[in-house]
């Protein structure tokens, strides 16, 4: 796959299908990456729950993001897909797992 960019136009060459299009031009304009992550369960003794933006965030927010995940202690019981941080950067950090 090829990117071309010149000032506004955006071309992509190469790609198999149209989400490779899409997918080659905001790669090169805005990437965007879901990250995931632990959270500290602090009512159980050594658990950590694993997390993940819902969305993707920008690529440049990523070690932002995981200050902020780092810095949060979180209750059980949790249900995976509970929101446990709203509203970072665009994007909601949820549960992956469930903790009883």
């Amino acid at each position: 796959m090829t990117v071309n960019i010149d000032g506004d136009n955006v071309t992509v060459t190469g790609n198999a299908c149209i989400r490779g299009e899409k997918y080659g031009k905001d790669e090169c304009i805005c990437p965007m990456r879901t990250v995931t992550s632990i959270i500290r369960v602090d009512n159980r003794e050594d658990t950590m729950v694993s997390v993940k933006t819902k969305t993707p965030v920008k690529k440049e927010d990523i070690f932002a993001v995981m200050e902020k995940i780092r810095g949060v202690t979180v209750s059980a019981p949790i249900k995976m897909g509970d929101v446990l941080i709203e509203d970072l950067f665009g994007s909601e950090i949820i549960a992956t797992k469930s903790i009883d």
